[in-house]
């Protein structure tokens, strides 16, 4: 048979049947579309386990150094997780390459999360060189993105530097003790999160509906951990007090996600998508989302921590510490929601603030009220923002709620 002419003539490697180019099976593909992909909720739920651990590193310690410890981790596995925001808005992590440096990170956040109890002791230095290896496959990840884009190369360099400063600062405190340890893990996440701040933010890319509801979708993480923490607070038996708390837990964080979920994530999303693209919106998404996010999944860790305590004990007065982890956990979420709506649209949303200094100054009662009267104070606020909110601003709502895209 002869294969002369077009029409008989076998592909040569690395083009498909039509002749056109082909990438090789490994290589990086570029992310097309919007969808959150099955891998990356795959790849959270590993930072379920991260954020459980973080809650109960604060509720074991039971001091004010257990709960800046807490607040340190939490900032240290936010900035890796983010760091995988981005780059699964520029690359599709169900292909190539990318899959299989996915599973290795998994892996080695596992591991970050497993040492997280012991972050501040006998396995500072397992969770420093674990965390290492999560940020090197997401650099190299980023490297192999970047080969045929010098702008974003030139980002991912400058990444790469603020990373390698921070991992490094990480295993040297391992090998400190005390306040001496707390301080170098303070300087390895300010200067790793400080980064981006003086990097190019125009070599960056990203796919806006993606990155917001990677976004949300780890609100609802930090909201199920709250969840999850009426449970671990229940005892085996189950008396109107306890049931009583569960269903306070439960209303307060229906509150907060109704406060981000109905309208503040749908007109973000909006925002994000209508930015200039590049410079201003890299900038914008780096802001209102790599960092407000922070407070508002902090926020409700910390409210999971004094939630869980008051499940714990219902009729008994929190301590201070637990007692600010639940009012300062929501105050900590409101302020970040005014935050972001500011950053975001340049308006400022008085309520949140109003109702997060209300919160707040029930601190100043945590030992006249009991745990169960504190909680229900709590809700209280937060009830009666969301209703005021609801009754209010029901048209403007409506409206953006019929405009947003369905999968909002």
């Amino acid at each position: 048979m002869s294969f002369s002419g077009t029409a008989g003539q076998r592909p040569e490697p690395g083009e498909d049947d039509s002749g056109s180019r082909v990438r090789p099976r490994l290589a990086p593909v570029m992310r097309e579309d919007e969808r959150v992909t099955p891998l990356e909720l795959f790849f959270d739920l590993v930072f379920v386990l991260a954020l459980t651990q973080c809650t109960t590193l604060i509720s074991a310690h039971g001091g004010w150094e257990g709960l800046l410890q807490g607040v340190l981790v939490l900032g240290v596995l936010w900035w890796s997780w983010v760091g995988y925001a981005w780059l699964t808005s520029v690359v599709d992590p169900e292909e190539g390459l990318v899959r299989l440096a996915m599973f290795l990170a998994m892996a080695a956040f596992l591991v970050v999360a497993l040492s997280v109890p012991g972050a501040f002791g006998d396995d500072a230095l397992t969770f420093a060189l674990a965390y290492a290896v999560v940020r090197i496959a997401h650099i190299m990840l980023f490297v192999l993105a970047s080969r045929e884009d010098p702008e974003l190369r030139h980002s991912v360099v400058g990444l790469a530097v603020s990373t390698a400063i921070g991992s490094g600062l990480l295993i040297a405190a391992s090998f400190a003790s005390d306040g001496l340890q707390l301080g170098i893990w303070g300087l390895a996440l300010v200067l790793d999160v400080g980064g981006p701040l003086v990097i190019e933010t125009s070599g960056w890319r990203l796919v806006p509906g993606h990155f917001a509801e990677r976004h949300g979708a780890v609100v609802i993480i930090a909201l199920g951990e709250s969840i999850v923490s009426i449970g671990v607070g229940a005892h085996e038996r189950i008396d109107a007090g306890i049931v009583t708390a569960a269903v306070l837990g439960l209303v307060t964080a229906a509150c907060l996600w109704w406060a981000y979920f109905d309208v503040t994530a749908i007109v973000g999303r909006e925002v994000l998508d209508g930015a200039e693209p590049r410079a201003r919106q890299n900038r914008l998404a780096r802001d209102s989302y790599s960092y407000l996010h922070f407070p508002m999944v902090a926020g409700i860790a910390l409210l999971a921590v004094g939630v869980g305590q008051t499940v714990g004990d219902v009729g008994a007065h929190l301590v201070l510490v637990t007692a600010f982890c639940l009012t300062g956990g929501a105050a900590l979420f409101l302020l970040a929601q005014f935050a972001f709506r500011y950053r975001m649209r340049g308006t400022y949303g008085y309520r949140r603030l109003v109702v997060a200094i209300a919160v707040l100054g029930l601190l100043s009662l945590h030992n006249a009220l009991s745990a169960l009267a504190m909680l229900g104070a709590v809700t209280a606020l937060l009830v009666a923002m969301i209703s005021y909110e609801a009754l209010r601003y029901a048209e403007a709502r409506e409206r953006i709620r019929r405009q947003a895209p369905q999968d909002a």
